[in-house]
């Protein structure tokens, strides 16, 4: 099996993938644009298995041949020999689709070229390169070492034969996949967390239920791990709104017409977690 990995982002999605793909035996090349991005990634790598071996669930010999097979650089061409390609960059098309551009001339005709989007059409990043029947999206989930699916999306003219490379990949990490036969805007999984955070915001907003009440709703009348509207602050409410836009956009359906509300706390800097206020104080 192909065992050489390129992944394009070396931020939380980026490092999430070269961390679990290194830990199976893939050799990683991570490349992002600066040296201060490749450092936190990596860290953060190196954290995340410090925690493992310090919790008994990987040991200690084996956490440092994983680090010692992901390598990183500033420079895209390291992606050349790559079997597989694995961009996690800012879920922007025509930041993708410039990616996409530059990779289809270097690597080999045979790579595999996927994209970790949660909501752009892998149709329209494709469009970009002369092999749209090898790409394909993976979609990881967040902290990507915790998480068990990967969704795997087909472009317009994806291929078979790209599509049981993708899911090789992914099930070889450790992965369970599902399979998104058609690539609408936002997928499965994005379209249905996007439609109830929507709901849930609206629900807020108008002061029907406060966002502890509706995420208790959600956590003990459908068994969710987690309600809506911590969901939005543990992965960012800016992020959500980006991904909601995109699919109102491609879709013009009103159930992912984003809420004043999420706007506004975007616009205020209140986007979740990462900032200490998002529905919640942190």
């Amino acid at each position: 099996m192909a065992k050489k990995l390129a992944v394009i982002g070396a931020g939380l999605m980026g490092s999430g993938i070269a961390q679990v793909s290194a830990q199976a035996g893939w050799d990683v090349v991570l490349r992002d644009v600066t040296d201060e991005a490749l450092a936190r990634g990596k860290g953060g790598i190196e954290a995340s298995y410090e925690k493992f071996v310090a919790k008994g669930k990987l040991a200690a010999a084996d956490a440092e041949q994983a680090l010692a097979r992901i390598t990183t650089t500033t420079d895209l061409e390291a992606a050349a020999d790559a079997d597989i390609v694995v961009e996690a960059v800012f879920e922007r098309i025509d930041v993708k689709r410039e990616i996409f551009q530059t990779l289809d001339k270097l690597v080999k005709e045979e790579a595999v070229l996927a994209s970790n989007t949660s909501a752009i059409p892998i149709t329209k990043i494709a469009a970009a390169t002369s092999r749209p029947e090898r790409v394909v999206g993976t979609h990881f989930f967040s902290p990507v070492p915790m998480m068990q699916l990967c969704e795997l999306v087909r472009g317009y003219k994806t291929s078979d034969e790209t599509l049981a490379t993708a899911r090789e990949f992914a099930e070889s990490v450790g992965k369970t996949c599902v399979v998104v036969n058609r690539d609408v805007a936002g997928f499965v999984t994005t379209r249905l967390i996007s439609a109830l955070v929507v709901e849930a915001a609206k629900l807020y907003e108008s002061g029907v239920a406060s966002a502890e009440d509706i995420d208790t709703a959600c956590k003990l009348g459908f068994g969710h791990a987690m309600g809506p509207l911590a969901t939005a602050d543990l992965t960012g409410i800016d992020i959500l709104l980006h991904a909601t836009d995109n699919i109102y956009t491609e879709s013009q359906d009103e159930k992912f017409a984003p809420p004043e509300i999420m706007r506004r706390m975007v616009d205020a800097g209140d986007i979740g977690r990462k900032s200490g206020q998002g529905f919640y104080e942190h």
